[in-house]
């Protein structure tokens, strides 16, 4: 065989497994809309953790604005974990072998 050692291979693909997952827990990511009347915090899971509306948003009565401004915050954000574990999983896969 050409040394190919499919254990070894499966061991430091679990170890991976195992920084991805704390790298995930432990990314916070922030995104705003509207200029910053609404700012979202989420973590590598995608979990809402804050949400900050100004009160001035809410002052102005315009309901429908102010969904779109969430909806925004949040779509935004979690386009930030997507592009930050993209980045950290890339890295992680170019360090195994026969992975280029």
């Amino acid at each position: 065989m050409s040394g190919f050692n499919l254990q070894e291979l499966m061991s430091q693909a679990k170890k991976q497994y195992e920084v991805l997952q704390k790298k995930m827990q432990e990314t916070v990511v922030e995104s705003s809309s509207g200029g910053g009347t609404v700012t979202v915090k989420m973590d590598g899971r995608k979990q809402v953790l804050n949400i900050k509306i100004d009160p001035e948003a809410v002052k102005s009565g315009d309901l429908e604005m102010l969904q779109d401004l969430i909806t925004a915050a949040v779509n935004s954000a979690a386009k930030k974990v997507d592009e930050s574990m993209q980045s950290a999983m890339g890295g992680m896969l170019g360090g195994m072998p026969g992975i280029s």
